[in-house]
């Protein structure tokens, strides 16, 4: 069978739950979200999984290896960003779904007990918060989030319960990590690094850590037109040298991945000297020894600027996420049956957040890549060949029968 092909007909399926408009945008806790479902228990009950929703809306299926093993979880995101492509997160299911339907069909057995998951919600689109699935399993996830609200209002606890989840049950999901033996995400690589390698598959080595900061330079404003340059205290201008030097101290290293996404001006007029940048600066990296390190030049620079400029700075860091690695027993053995499909072995770290990075909390981690065209995501023209998916089935059945995932004995 051309599992490739498989996967990009489901793929094309699932897409049609969507909001109208442009590209897919599917929401958790939606009537787009349940239709959804729909398809992934078909793939599910053609692998031959036991299926169930728990108590965060997570979509389960399952299938019992032998008596007293361990049980290794595989999956990824059902939801969508608004306007997205249609194999970011889903993708991920569909794929595990149809690595246990090749070994079906084959008459081969996995190594361990499987458990696929779709999540609800990993994009953090919808409500302020994401990831509630996999921190529920982790024991991780914080009650307050179940009252932070959507654009309309609506609690993420009341939507989670409207949809058939229990919030007063989120507690009992937790794992016993001695029951876990990992957790495997397949996923659209959502960058260029693999296309210009010409591999259709990476194993990741790391998923990034990442620190957002606020920053402000406070000038004073005048008239343009009758202040001299010589005596401006121009916010603008000290940002612009801010803004540049962070791009040219980021491509000088080899981990690190800098962006400055927002500014705000004040007065913003056209004939008015700014008084007042407000701006964010984000920093992503495998060590998070070079992301602090970054964060400090970048605030010894900020300050020198303002020094020299006659305008005061501030940097105040908002949100710090550390950087996960992935397991090298379990990256090792997906890198073998990578090479053993077939497949040229590339190896690179994520920019990106997954859902692997809540599950890291509970156990070891391996992540497959697959190659993109022109490393588009979060975009309506994301797009992964049926080749290549269809190599990614066959490495995800190779790493479910290899001896490394396989329950040791009790000693």
């Amino acid at each position: 069978m051309n599992f490739g092909a498989i996967a990009q007909t489901r793929l094309s399926e699932i897409a049609k739950c969507s909001q109208p408009g442009g590209g897919v945008t599917r929401l958790p806790f939606t009537p787009e979200h349940k239709a959804a479902l729909n398809h992934i228990r078909d793939w599910m009950t053609a692998a031959g999984l036991h299926q169930r929703m728990d108590a965060a809306s997570t979509l389960i299926g399952r299938h019992d290896g032998p008596e007293g093993s361990k049980t290794l979880l595989i999956g990824s995101h059902q939801d969508s960003v608004p306007n997205g492509g249609r194999y970011d997160g889903i993708m991920g299911v569909v794929l595990a779904c149809l690595a246990l339907e090749k070994l079906k069909r084959e008459g081969a057995k996995p190594a361990c007990s499987i458990e696929v998951l779709a999540f609800a919600d990993e994009e953090g689109v919808r409500f302020p918060t994401a990831l509630l699935g996999p921190r529920a399993l982790a024991g991780t996830y914080e009650k307050s989030a179940l009252s932070l609200e959507d654009s309309e209002g609506v609690a993420l606890g009341t939507a989670l319960a409207s949809f058939g989840g229990d919030p007063a049950r989120l507690d009992s999901l937790a794992r016993a990590p001695s029951e876990v033996l990992g957790y495997l995400e397949a996923h659209i690589e959502q960058g260029p690094v693999l296309e210009g390698q010409d591999a259709a598959l990476g194993v990741v080595t790391g998923i990034c850590g990442i620190e957002r900061n606020s920053l402000r330079f406070v000038g004073e404003t005048g008239h343009a037109g009758t202040v001299p340059m010589a005596d401006r205290r121009d916010a603008l201008v000290a940002a612009s040298r801010f803004v540049s030097a962070t791009s040219d101290l980021a491509r000088e290293t080899h981990s690190i991945r800098a962006t400055v996404g927002s500014l705000l001006v004040h007065p913003n007029a056209v004939n008015a000297i700014p008084d007042t940048t407000a701006f964010s600066l984000e920093i992503r990296s495998v060590s998070d020894g070079e992301r602090q390190s970054f964060a400090r030049q970048m605030r010894v620079f900020g300050t020198q600027i303002a020094q020299d400029s006659g305008l005061t700075f501030e940097m105040t860091k908002t949100y710090e996420q550390p950087a996960v690695a992935c397991d090298p027993a379990l990256s090792d053995a997906l890198a073998k049956a990578v090479e053993q499909s077939g497949q040229r072995l590339v190896k690179l770290p994520s920019g990106a957040t997954h859902d692997a990075s809540a599950m890291s909390d509970l156990c070891p981690i391996a992540m497959l890549f697959v190659r993109c065209k022109n490393g588009l995501s979060h975009h309506p023209d994301e797009y992964a060949s049926a080749a290549d998916m269809g190599a990614a089935v066959n490495a995800i059945a190779g790493f479910l029968t290899s001896s490394p995932i396989r329950t040791p004995p009790e000693i």
